[in-house]
Parts: structure tokens; C-alpha cells; sequence
């Protein structure tokens, strides 16, 4: 266990996931929280002008998702170590945080002390994951999307534009981007194209 406060930042789109993190990290004396964020780009924009330990932030957030905060950490010297903590319960999701640099992973499942513990053992350099047999392939990647990630993929395979989603859907053409892009993170392609192609072949 560090012997010094550990210095945190926290990063959720919920306001109140993320105002109940403050709450509890300021009631424990082992923790100094330094900020909190509500995206990936301003846990970004905090990483830049802050100096911090541990950061524990979302899998699914706007602007920048979990994924995309651990690559912009990947290129940095003396980046802070990261704990992704999230809903989605999809397995591929702590391996693919651990592929990328994550030293951490806890559930929003998991009791608030799981969450504690686990940082305090990141601030100490080690890691903390769920067991992952890396030896396998990913599972199937459908399976972890949502109702709403399964209408935005239906909906491209009939050939909709962005803004004719958003019409049928009725959601705003930002917001049906924000999907998308937690859709090809899932499905680990880069392009509506690849992710069709995916669909079209189905699960292995």
C-alpha cells in the first residue's frame, strides 16, 4: 500500500456516477482528488495540466471514449496509471483495456470498496484485472452492443445516411455519431464499411 495520499482524477458521463466517485474518494484520507471530468477530452485537457497518480474513467464517454484516452496515454511519458470503470459487462471490453495500456478494471457491478481497493493496488504498480484467457480469441463482438448500437447497425445495412437515422431514430445526427463510434470500438473496425462487412458475415 502507498505510503503517501494517492492523487486522482475521475472521469464519467453520468453526473451522478460521477458525483457519487467524488463523494466517496473524498471521504478516504488515501486519496487527494485533484478534478473530475465529465469526457474523455477534458480528463485529457486535466492530464495536461495536472500532475496525478491514478485516473478512473468510463469505457463509454463522449468526445473521446475510454479506448481513446488509453491511446493519447500511450505516447506520453509519466502518464497516469488508468482504471476503467464501467457498466458495460461485455468480456471483451477489460481485455481490450488491458491491450491498451489500462492498469485496471473495475465493474460498476462491483461494491464502491472493489473500486477503492483497486486503485490503491494501481498506485502501488500493480495491475488489477478479471481473469482473461488470452490464449483464446475475442467472443463474439454482437454481443456486447446495446439495443440502441443494434438499431444503428440495422439501420446502416439498409443504407441510411447519418441524418436519416437520426430522423428515424429521432435523436440529434451528434448523438448518432457518438453511437457509431462506440459501435465500431465494440466491433474493433474504424468505418462504416468495415462494419458492415462484420454484420454481413456474422458471428464465427
Amino acid at each position: 500500500m502507498p505510503l503517501s495520499t494517492i492523487d486522482i482524477v475521475v472521469a464519467d458521463k453520468s453526473p451522478l456516477v460521477l458525483a457519487g466517485l467524488a463523494e466517496l474518494f473524498r471521504a478516504d484520507d488515501r486519496f487527494n482528488l485533484v478534478a473530475t471530468a465529465a469526457d474523455g477530452e477534458r480528463f485529457m485537457e486535466a492530464v495536461d495540466r495536472l500532475a496525478f497518480d491514478v485516473g478512473v474513467i468510463g469505457w463509454v464517454m463522449p468526445f473521446m471514449n475510454g479506448s481513446d484516452v488509453l491511446d493519447a496515454l500511450a505516447t506520453r511519458k509519466d502518464a497516469p496509471r488508468i482504471v476503467i470503470y464501467t457498466g458495460d459487462v461485455g468480456a471483451a471490453v477489460p481485455r481490450r483495456a488491458m491491450l491498451k495500456g489500462a492498469a485496471g478494471f473495475c465493474s460498476k457491478q462491483e461494491h464502491p470498496d472493489i473500486l477503492v481497493e483497486t486503485m490503491i493496488t494501481v498506485a502501488d504498480g500493480r495491475m488489477v484485472f478479471p481473469f482473461i484467457d488470452m490464449s483464446k480469441p475475442l467472443a463474439d463482438p454482437f454481443g456486447t452492443l446495446t439495443a440502441r448500437e443494434r438499431e444503428l447497425l440495422a439501420a446502416l445495412a439498409d443504407g441510411l445516411t447519418n441524418a436519416s437515422i437520426a430522423g428515424v431514430l429521432e435523436i440529434s445526427i451528434n448523438t448518432v455519431k457518438f453511437h457509431l463510434k462506440n459501435l465500431y470500438e465494440k466491433l474493433g473496425v474504424s468505418s462504416r464499411s468495415q462494419a458492415l462487412a462484420l454484420y454481413l458475415k456474422g458471428p464465427d
